[in-house]
């Protein structure tokens, strides 16, 4: 088939992407509207999914952009439809945020055979078409006279398939706006622009410096040190602490700790979460733009003279820890329990010494997991931690059964039950201190419930597994003289959030300030009366 004119390519790549790269919008249009039930609505909705990239296509074409534009609309579709189809992700912007963030080592871990395939087929064989295609252009006069029948003529479709069936197109906009989360390239162009414009042309913000009275309001004999541990990607419903039926936390319930089965995260992806859990700014009012450029309450603990250090197994702090001390333990150069990748444990290599090292002022420590990060939970923990077998040894979870996939995921909860037992250890050997270890998770994560895996799901559409999140709190023997334990234990089941831990942590360190917030904090209402 010899094409000539342009307006024939930009409408059989809309066709191709729309046939081909449209798996999980179909999936998710078929569940609501079932095929066999709503056989013209559905084909209606397919057709004008289409007609409208092709609309989009054409105002964006030109004699010079015609063909990068169509080869890259193919690779966002092909991308976007193997994450989508295959983890049942949405591509939003804030997904787009989490890629660009992710180091290479994580990266890594998604890539497959499958994956390979998709972007042949999807991206690379019509591209190839698209590159060898031969186009000629007429004057400017006869280009836009094509673009504009093949335009009014796609417009003028859409309208009459959306007033011959307009009582479901109705009911469709109105209840089910979700659905267009999954319709590629379209959602996804949108997505990388909103990343875009609040990312690189946000309108400049001045640096807040917030809480400037902030100060430990008298001198306490005893110093503070406070293990803060970022968990990664694990959910609550996985600790036996919790009531699951497999002892993913043998050594912790053998400790006196306190948990807190009821606790939600902020958001559903680490570059929401972690700055959202530091900042003073609650889910409701969370803004990523200010909270990027306001003080955290790490940076408020340093400005009340307490040696801040933060210790990352991950990617990064996601802009939390710019101001203080930072350390990466990614790298065999730093890490020293490397084998297939380095190990969360190995951020407590030297912590003995950094505290030696600083005989004055309390202490704050913060250890970044890499935890659960998916899809490749067989790599995070050690080979001795594989008690729950048999194992997903793969990053295709679709290929695995949903035991094993389980058994690699309460794997890795295993190995961060003993790494937290581990910060324990460090902490009692440290009772010349007022001592305490807090652990919270950043998110949550869908193991294949109701066909969704991973996490990074907007709000609208976040299952509980992406959301209900596990925290534990352990206190050294002069904390726990502080404090009403029994009564706070039977009170550990309320519900909570990751608005409570910036003002527990100001509290715990006893920083007086205006932006500190008694009702947040979750440890206030059980403080013993001083003499």
């Amino acid at each position: 088939m010899k094409i000539r004119q342009q307006t024939l390519l930009i409408f059989l790549v809309a066709l191709w992407i729309g046939l081909f790269s449209n798996n999980a919008f179909f999936k998710h249009l078929f569940e609501i509207y079932p095929f066999s039930d709503n056989i013209i609505f559905d084909i209606t909705v397919i057709i004008n999914s289409i007609l409208f990239m092709n609309l989009v296509f054409l105002l964006f074409s030109s004699k010079y952009t015609t063909k990068p534009l169509l080869i890259l609309m193919l690779l966002t579709a092909a991308f976007s439809n193997y994450f989508m189809t295959t983890y049942d992700v949405v591509i939003d912007h804030s997904m787009i945020e989490n890629a660009v963030e992710t180091s290479m080592k994580e990266s890594l871990d998604l890539f497959s055979l499958n994956m390979v395939l998709y972007i042949l087929f999807l991206f690379v064989l019509p591209s190839i078409f698209i590159y060898f295609t031969p186009l000629q252009f007429g004057s400017l006069k006869m280009e836009l006279k094509r673009k504009a029948q093949s335009f009014i003529l796609s417009l003028l479709v859409i309208v009459i398939t959306i007033v011959s069936q307009g009582d479901y197109y109705a009911t469709f906009f109105r209840e089910h706006k979700q659905i267009r989360y999954y319709a590629t390239p379209t959602f996804q162009i949108y997505s990388v622009k909103k990343f875009i414009k609040e990312k690189y042309f946000h309108k400049s913000v001045e640096f807040q410096h917030v809480a400037m009275d902030a100060k430990i309001d008298e001198p306490i004999p005893e110093r503070e040190l406070i293990v803060m541990v970022v968990g990664e990607t694990a959910r609550a419903d996985r600790f036996s602490l919790n009531g699951y039926a497999k002892q993913t936390n043998p050594l912790l319930e053998q400790e006196d700790i306190i948990n807190f089965p009821q606790v939600s995260s902020c958001g559903t992806a680490t570059a929401k979460s972690v700055p959202c859990m530091f900042s003073l700014t609650q889910k409701k009012d969370y803004d990523s733009t200010a909270v990027r450029n306001t003080d955290n309450v790490l940076d408020i603990l340093k400005r009340s003279g307490v040696n801040v250090l933060w210790r990352d197994n991950n990617s990064d702090s996601k802009g939390v820890a710019l101001r203080v001390d930072y350390e990466d333990f990614q790298s065999s150069d730093t890490n020293p329990i490397c084998d297939i990748e380095c190990r969360d444990e190995g951020m407590l290599s030297g912590l003995q010494e950094y505290i030696n090292t600083h005989p004055k002022g309390d202490i704050m420590i913060v250890l970044h997991q890499m935890g659960n990060h998916g899809p490749a939970y067989y790599k995070r923990y050690p080979k001795r931690f594989e008690k729950f077998t048999p194992v997903c040894t793969t990053n295709q979870l679709e290929e695995c059964s949903k035991e094993e996939i389980d058994n690699a995921y309460d794997n890795a909860i295993l190995y961060t039950d003993y790494f937290l037992k581990k910060v324990i250890d460090l902490l009692k050997r440290n009772n010349d201190f007022e001592t305490a270890m807090v652990y919270m998770s950043d998110h949550g994560e869908s193991l294949g419930e109701h066909g969704i895996y991973l996490h990074g799901m907007p709000d609208l559409l976040a299952p509980i597994e992406q959301t209900h999140v596990p925290s534990v709190l352990w206190f050294g023997d002069k904390v726990k003289g502080e404090l009403k334990v029994d009564e706070l234990k039977a009170n550990s089941k309320n519900s909570y959030s990751q608005d409570n831990l910036s003002h527990t942590l100001l509290g715990l360190f006893e920083v007086q300030s205006e932006y500190y917030k008694k009702e947040l904090d979750i440890l206030e209402p059980f403080r013993k009366e001083e003499d």
